[in-house]
């Protein structure tokens, strides 16, 4: 055998003769060949230092299974192969055949026959230039390992191999010692896989004699070792994980009083020990392979690979662990967390690491073996592979890479869930740490399932001062969410933790746009940080780098530089807001739920810039009103315009000039109500409020009446022909249609407040009706006075329709009215602040309302019908059906001022030039944002809301104008639309009694 200075040879101190030139040694046996067995036995080493081994910072670790480094007792050494077939372990040393078969002794030629090889003529010759003699093998007995005792054989050359030996050992008795001596290793084998051995004889030269381990090569001993760590490493994976369920999850079930509330116990486990059992389930199994191998071939194991390997082919091991290692960072999460808050729980932790099998260990040691269980795994078998024998066709040289490609590329997939988690649990904590400006209401609707922190780190910005912006920087935290940008100002508590102060109202990823990020370095100036009243005027430079990012509706008084320390930071930022925006607008486009539905965008044109100056172009010019509505069977459009009202079939872009009204203010129609036939067409222009007759505008559209009389002559007046109207709307309280119009009269401090009743037609005719062109607001038959003339504010601007009652908007509030009696001297103005003086949060409210322009009232749907939103141009807040605020007095800012407002089912359209703003209309949580340029709302309703703004088409013709509805859009799962309509809440204001 090839010795070394590393190995002593311990009893094999009897040389071995040449053997004479003339004979030739008895064939022997291949030991690979398999109609041969070979007695098994227990062997002691004394182990060298394998530097080459110990000395590899791969192993230096801290696992709790690792490999020991030098410093350790033993080092770990590595297993060897002892055929390709597995060898048995407790055989006799007669054969089945009444032969006593060849022992083979550590001749070169089969002292590496352990490893695999092809034959038994494939051995290496060595030299015996450096080497003692070659030792015989002896019956005197070697020294214990454990509670084995094993013989080492000394066979002199020309003793006779199937014989008696030259120290009159009988081949029998040589059998029954080894019989006797392999039942000894049996039972240390087993003990060993039990768990019942003494921590000091857990390693694989415990359980072989120094002369076996002597006859392999150092190599071959520090293979076997690694294979042993596997086992043993998997039993001790195997009993943790089981230590988890009867000490943990068993110890919570069974508590008494309970630790976790009952009704949360089985979420709470779930979240934090996850599909554990099913881990544990893969690798009882994995284990059970692992041991029956190892009784088959030990102490000389060829191979585990083909059973790691058939472990990770399985789709459910490798599924249960993606699912695990996925979720861990929530386990740790909702641990520690509830370590914080719940002094039971605290004492159960306590309590269990007493256990004998926890052995002081605490709850995170346990949870995280499945997350480090395969790269550890995936380091011992690459260190196996580099041991195994190159020279020799060894089936793990094709099976370990195949293993070792399965765990490397799982373990590589399994990384973007983990960071995921990991962001996940900053996420949380990031929410948990917030603190909002007092009343303000920002519901960022963290709590969604899809919510995620995207970028987070640390930014400067100069502070803003009273004469403008100073030298002085702020030290700031920037946390990018997958649909918000968070600026706070973070404060560490005495007990370690954070709260983090908004600086900044939250900036909507919807809004939020790039500025310049390659802008050159700049140098700023740092002070001293000890505190020290000398050092406090001496300061440094260092070197920052600046970037930008704004609101897209207040590019300048919400727009933000921060300098961040390197140029590789500010790249991290850039590429962060890159790809925060590209999902959150992708996202957006697949889950509108409101798209815009184009109705025209060719006809209607204004001045571009393609236009010549002086040209004889005729342009329709912007339009300022629109109203659909029905006749004969097909849908109408009319649109108001700069130079009259344009009517045409909805859908068809082929408009008729049916009114030359110029600059109509507003157009409203009143149809047919159940079997009352109403047939009106409502034009406010000038100061006029007109009326004709509904089917004469469609004929007219339809190209049937070319003269302009026909349509006059069905003309009537709703306000008299001397009364200046303000503004109009139509409402429908219960069967009644009105018309309630505000009028002026000189030197009046307040405006008139008109109803009128529409009435139907008995005999309804689709043809022109003739009348006096003189009608009169006295002889009118269509609009008769309904009840006593009320008064309002002058600068009373809109008239916002309820149930039974209707909101008067002026500058100084919503004045609540009924219509149906206006002289009652019984009325409200929103919101009633009468208690501000009172209550701080009131008085707070009344401060931030100064200045607002109030643009109406909406009613809350579902549990909330008892509150009101009023809506302004800057903000929002709840009232109750009295008109005194709630919710504490708080209000929601809107991102960008409105100009006018709508609603629909559970939300609410803020209209701006540029944007229209979706908000869920109870919590405030913004839903989607529309973009556009010039944007204007033509006409809100119950069944349509028809929106203008500026059209693509921008050539010699003009810049167009398009005219397109928002709709509603529809689930592809579902077969009605996602929202409620508002028309499924026929009742929520029917108690509106104020």
């Amino acid at each position: 055998m090839a010795t070394t200075d590393n190995y002593r040879l311990s009893r094999l101190d009897l040389p071995l003769p040449p053997l004479p030139t003339h004979e030739q040694p008895s064939p022997r046996p291949v030991l690979n060949d398999p109609a041969i067995s070979f007695p098994s036995y227990s062997i002691e080493v004394t182990p060298p230092p394998y530097t080459e081994y110990d000395e590899n910072p791969a192993y230096n670790v801290t696992w709790d299974d690792q490999i020991p480094t030098p410093d350790t007792a033993r080092p770990r050494v590595h297993s060897m192969n002892s055929s390709s077939r597995p060898l048995g372990r407790a055989l006799s040393a007669r054969a089945t055949n009444g032969e006593i078969p060849y022992i083979a002794s550590p001749e070169p030629q089969i002292s590496r026959s352990v490893s695999y090889t092809p034959g038994a003529q494939q051995s290496r010759q060595r030299t015996r230039s450096n080497v003692d003699p070659m030792p015989t093998l002896h019956a005197q007995p070697s020294s214990i390992s454990l509670a084995s005792t094993v013989s080492s054989y000394n066979q002199d050359h020309n003793s006779d191999p199937y014989g008696f030996d030259e120290h009159g050992h009988d081949p029998e008795d040589l059998s029954r010692e080894l019989s006797n001596l392999s039942l000894n290793a049996e039972e240390a084998l087993q003990r060993f896989q039990k768990g019942e051995l003494a921590e000091s004889d857990e390693a694989w030269h415990r359980l072989v004699p120094a002369e076996a381990r002597e006859a392999l090569g150092q190599q071959e001993v520090q293979r076997q070792s690694v294979i042993f760590e596997i086992f043993q490493a998997e039993r001790e994976y195997v009993a943790d994980l089981e230590a988890i369920e009867d000490v943990f999850i068993t110890g919570l079930e069974t508590a008494s009083p309970p630790i976790i509330p009952p009704q949360h116990l089985r979420t709470f486990i779930d979240q934090v020990f996850g599909n554990l059992p099913q881990i544990l389930a893969q690798h009882q199994r994995l284990l059970a392979a692992l041991f029956e191998r190892q009784r088959e071939q030990h102490p000389l194991v060829q191979s585990v690979a083909d059973i790691i390997l058939d472990a990770a082919l399985g789709s459910d091991f490798r599924s249960a662990y993606e699912t695990y290692i996925k979720h861990y960072p929530l386990s740790e999460s909702f641990h520690r967390t509830e370590l914080k808050r719940n002094v039971a729980y605290q004492q159960f932790m306590q309590s269990v690491s007493n256990d004998p099998r926890i052995r002081k260990r605490d709850l995170i040691t346990f949870i995280s073996r499945p997350v480090t269980r395969l790269p550890r795994l995936n380091l011992v078998l690459e260190h196996i592979l580099k041991l195994t024998d190159k020279e020799y066709e060894h089936p793990d040289l094709e099976t370990l890479p195949i293993v070792l490609g399965i765990l490397g590329d799982f373990i590589k997939s399994t990384q973007p869930g983990i960071e995921a988690a990991e962001s996940k649990v900053k996420f949380w904590a990031l929410c948990e740490s917030l603190l909002y400006q007092k009343g303000e209401i920002i519901d960022l609707d963290l709590y969604d399932d899809s919510r995620t922190l995207v970028y987070s780190g640390p930014l400067t910005r100069l502070s803003r001062s009273d004469s403008g912006w100073s030298a002085q920087t702020m030290d700031l935290t920037g946390s990018l969410l997958d649909h918000y940008f968070l600026l706070t100002r973070d404060e560490k508590k005495a007990n370690g933790s954070i709260k983090r102060h908004l600086v900044s109202r939250p900036l909507s990823l919807s809004y939020l746009r790039l500025g310049s990020f390659t802008d050159p370095p700049e140098l700023q100036k740092t002070k001293s940080e000890d505190g020290r009243f000398r050092d406090s005027f001496r300061s440094q430079t260092i070197t920052v780098f600046p970037f930008t990012i704004y609101h897209a509706s207040s590019r300048s008084s919400r727009r933000y530089t921060f300098f961040v320390a390197t140029d590789k930071i500010r790249k991290r930022w850039h590429s962060a807001f890159v790809n925060a925006l590209g999902i959150y607008k992708a996202r957006q486009d697949g889950n509108m739920l409101f798209y815009t539905r184009p109705i025209t965008d060719r006809f209607f044109r204004v001045r571009g810039l393609q236009v010549a100056y002086g040209s004889n172009i005729r342009l329709s010019g912007r339009v300022t009103s629109a109203v659909s509505f029905m006749s004969g069977g097909k849908k109408f459009i009319a649109v108001g315009c700069q130079t009259g009202i344009y009517v045409s079939v909805w859908g068809v872009e082929e408009f008729h000039r049916v009114f030359t009204y110029v600059n109509p203010t507003g157009i409203a129609v009143i149809q047919t109500v159940g079997s009352k036939v109403f047939n009106k067409f409502i034009i406010h222009m000038e100061e006029s409020l007109l009326s004709y007759s509904l089917d004469v505008v469609a004929q007219a559209a339809l190209g049937k009446i070319q003269s302009s009389k026909s349509i006059t002559d069905t003309m009537e007046r709703v306000a008299k022909h001397d009364t200046t109207v303000a503004f109009f709307k139509h409402l429908q309280i219960g069967d009644r249609q009105l018309i309630m119009f505000t009028a002026k009269r000189r030197l009046q401090s307040s405006l008139d407040l008109h109803v009128v009743e529409v009435a139907h037609n008995v005999h309804h005719s689709a043809s022109p009706q003739r009348t006096s062109s003189n009608t009169s607001y006295k002889t009118s038959t269509s609009f008769k006075p309904f009840g006593d003339i009320g008064y309002v504010p002058r600068d009373a601007f809109d008239i916002c329709p309820l149930t039974k009652t209707v909101g008067i908007c002026s500058e100084k509030g919503i004045i609540i009215v009924d219509p149906t009696n206006l002289t009652s001297a019984k009325f409200l103005v929103v919101p009633d602040l009468s208690e501000a003086s009172t209550t701080p949060s009131i008085h707070a409210l009344k401060a931030r309302l100064e200045g607002v322009k109030p643009l109406g009232l909406v009613p809350l749907p579902g549990g909330r019908s008892n509150e009101i939103l009023v809506v302004s141009d800057i903000v929002g807040f709840y009232v109750t059906r009295q008109g005194k605020p709630c919710r504490s007095a708080g209000f929601i800012k809107w991102e960008t001022p409105a100009t006018s407002f709508a609603y629909r089912g559970n939300h609410i359209f803020l209209f701006s030039s540029q944007f229209i703003e979706v908000r869920n209309m109870v919590t405030g949580v913004i839903v989607q944002v529309i973009e556009g340029a010039d944007i204007r709302l033509l006409r809100s309703g119950r069944d349509e809301i028809l929106v203008a703004a500026r059209g693509t088409k921008d050539d010699k013709d003009g810049t167009s104008e398009k005219i397109v509805e928002l709709a509603e859009t529809s689930d592809l799962t579902a077969s009605s639309p996602v929202s409620t309509p508002v028309s499924a809440f026929p009742s929520v204001w029917d108690e509106w009694d104020m």
